[in-house]
């Protein structure tokens, strides 16, 4: 079977005193887009077996009930096939799922609802190659300088928004943090690989993202409207 990690490091979600909560399975939790010391990384939950879990409400359930950004069902490990849910909705595409499933199940695709992600390895790094129009609008707001984005509150829920200052613009190293808005418990998110390839698109050039308390995203644009995200993934449990 492809894939990293025995399936001792994986988990299994268990209610007050140990009893096992209904339509809940083996999940793995990794950190995508990590630092390069491996740090930080926003946390991503992977049920591997998403046959054990078909049906859309208990998917939503489950993700609720994890509370990480986002979790991934794999549906056919060997062609790619997964399913993303935030705690409160279902996404046909998201860039840090992505990145952390391709890893995870060391396939050369992934096959979103949205269309199918080109995946690769490179060193340390996972890529995934997307379009942009394929992740829900955002609200980009530029700031003069990244001091100001460190000193950012977290906005009211409502709008999804991304800011982002240059930290130097010659070299494509951008300060960026993130506040989805959704009400879902996620204030603030880690890392964001869908906004990244956004705002790839938007400058038109390869950018070096540290977002959040520390997490590193690489894009790079491609051809005919594509563009590549990529980043340090580790296996928490």
């Amino acid at each position: 079977m492809r894939g990293r990690g025995p399936a001792s490091a994986r988990k299994r979600l268990d209610g007050p005193g140990g009893a096992s909560i209904p339509h809940v399975t083996d999940f793995d939790v990794l950190r995508v887009f990590c630092g390069p010391g491996g740090g930080y990384g926003n946390e991503l939950g992977v049920v591997r077996e998403g046959s054990v879990m078909p049906d859309r409400a208990d998917r939503q359930a489950f993700a609720a009930k994890l509370g990480f950004s986002e979790t991934v069902f794999v549906d056919d490990p060997e062609r790619g096939v997964i399913d993303i849910y935030t705690p409160t909705l279902r996404l046909p595409f998201a860039g840090y799922p992505c990145v952390g499933t391709a890893w995870l199940l060391d396939v050369p695709e992934l096959v979103t609802p949205a269309g199918v992600v080109g995946a690769r390895l490179d060193g340390e790094f996972s890529w995934i190659e997307a379009l942009p129009e394929w992740a829900p609008p955002r609200t980009f707001r530029q700031y003069g300088t990244a001091a100001e984005i460190d000193d950012l509150a977290v906005p009211p829920p409502g709008e999804w928004i991304y800011a982002w200052a240059w930290e130097d613009e010659a070299a494509g190293r951008i300060r960026a943090r993130a506040f989805p808005g959704r009400d879902d418990g996620i204030d603030e998110d880690e890392a964001t690989g869908a906004a990244a390839l956004q705002l790839t698109a938007q400058l038109g050039r390869a950018l070096n993202i540290t977002q959040g308390a520390g997490s590193q995203l690489l894009t790079a644009p491609q051809p005919h409207g594509w563009v590549e995200v990529g980043g340090r993934v580790f296996l928490e449990r």
